[in-house]
């Protein structure tokens, strides 16, 4: 399947601990470009974020933000009383007041002594499972969003073929035609000149022109740089550097053919040639 590499996604999810959200958007790059944002708490997750990407694409410059947010009521955690340590300060201080005879005991004092008093912590571990599922499923809407934009962007290449084809054949037709009349107008040359030549010469001489504005094998290249074309569209796997270099083939084919022109249409053809493979290679910039 053919894949774009501007693309869009993102994924909520709502849980009793808050909110977490991914976020992944992509443009067009030679090779696979990752850069990724998490909250603090989040950062041991990176590799395996980075991993999971790039288990899945092959190019393209990725940007994938976590965002996260506890609830309230989280955010107000839970206080645990260490009922035994707190017991065991009391008789201490009742010891030490008795032995004494003076001094009271103030309970916020007891609450302070470390390790009497302490924030339940929210299970990271926990809620890091939920996310990494969540950056899953994620990925794989975001990646259906590339599939779907190379589509559009397969179709538009096919229509690109289809009007090179229609060139093709066009020049093609026009050959033969100017052909016959570079032929006579040699002759009319000569005639004008004074110059007569014998017929084995003449023939040799319209086939030597011949051969200089024959584009048979470029045309014929072209069409084999199609058919190839259309074979790579059909390949399920990442394609935009096949693609790339067959348009450097196809521009080859059409300077030359471009370069032999002496007559007005296949000069027309020839440069409807060369916008038609740019508007190809500008897509296949987006192409994966």
């Amino acid at each position: 399947m053919i894949c774009s590499m501007t693309a869009y996604a993102r994924k909520e999810l709502s849980q009793s601990w808050g909110t977490a959200s991914w976020e992944l958007r992509s443009v067009n790059q030679r090779y696979l470009e990752t850069y990724i944002r998490l909250p603090e708490q989040f950062r041991s997750l990176e590799p395996i974020i980075r991993e999971k990407l790039r288990s899945r694409l092959t190019r393209g410059k990725i940007e994938c933000n976590l965002r996260f947010e506890l609830d309230s009521a989280g955010q107000h955690q839970e206080l645990l009383l260490n009922k035994d340590l707190a017991k065991q300060i009391l008789n201490a201080a009742s010891w030490v007041q008795s032995e004494h005879q003076s001094g009271q005991t103030n309970p916020i004092d007891v609450l302070r002594w470390p390790g009497v008093l302490s924030a339940k912590e929210q299970n990271l571990d926990a809620i890091s499972q939920e996310i990494i599922v969540l950056l899953d499923s994620a990925i794989d809407d975001f990646i259906t969003v590339r599939e779907r934009e190379g589509k559009a962007l397969s179709d538009l290449i096919v229509k690109r073929l289809e009007a090179i084809t229609v060139e093709v054949n066009k020049i093609r037709n026009y050959m033969p035609q100017i052909l016959e009349w570079q032929k006579e107008r040699l002759k009319s040359k000569l005639q004008e000149a004074n110059i007569e030549l014998d017929h084995s010469r003449l023939e040799q001489e319209i086939v030597m022109l011949a051969q200089r504005i024959d584009v048979a094998e470029e045309l014929d290249r072209l069409m084999t740089h199609v058919k190839e074309t259309y074979s790579i569209l059909k390949k399920n796997e990442a394609i935009g550097r096949r693609l790339d270099f067959m348009m450097q083939e196809f521009n080859r084919e059409s300077n030359t053919i471009a370069s032999k022109s002496i007559n007005a249409d296949v000069t027309a053809s020839a440069i409807e040639l060369k916008v038609l493979i740019e508007q190809i290679r500008e897509q296949v910039q987006n192409i994966e």
